[in-house]
């Protein structure tokens, strides 16, 4: 068994609403790598992160991604972090991968850090990130899908379009 389609995203995109209509169109059920892991810990992402730290949740994580990988049939959206681990860079070769790129002016809407900045840059610790994970997302996608503007059904009909 092995998903019919996985998403990978970085934060800014509503990948939550891609997947539901992504699976709503195919008639697939939809399964979060995220989710399995708040299941798992009996605590939000963030709660994971802040309590037991990002190591913690990675291991969580990756757990979550195996168990998807060999258990899920339908629409699969990974944690936007996941896909930086090898292991996982690996496993995902021959699937069916989709990268949801977003531009950082349509992150920051989303984020909602557009606005004058306090202690932390949070528009440079995207873009920080971005550069890291940006060529991994490319190099396990099989197709890319820009959604800056961009309703989920008007993406959901690019992917399907592309595959």
């Amino acid at each position: 068994m092995s998903p019919r389609v996985i998403l990978v995203a970085p934060p800014g995109v509503d990948v939550d609403a891609i997947a539901d209509e992504l699976g709503r169109m195919l008639d697939l059920p939809v399964r979060s790598t995220d989710r399995d892991v708040e299941e798992r810990a009996a605590a939000t992402v963030a709660e994971v992160f802040v309590e037991k730290g990002e190591s913690t949740f990675r291991e969580l994580e990756r757990q979550a991604v195996v168990t998807a990988l060999d258990e899920h049939d339908g629409v699969l959206v990974l944690g936007g972090g996941a896909v930086m681990d090898p292991l996982t860079e690996a496993d995902l070769a021959g699937e069916r991968v989709v990268f949801l790129d977003v531009s950082i002016s349509q992150a920051a809407r989303t984020l909602g850090f557009i606005g004058p900045t306090t202690v932390i840059n949070p528009r440079a610790q995207w873009l920080r990130m971005m550069e890291k994970r940006r060529p991994v997302y490319e190099r396990v996608a099989d197709v890319v899908v820009a959604v800056d503007g961009k309703a989920p059904s008007e993406v959901v009909e690019e992917i399907l379009t592309a595959l």
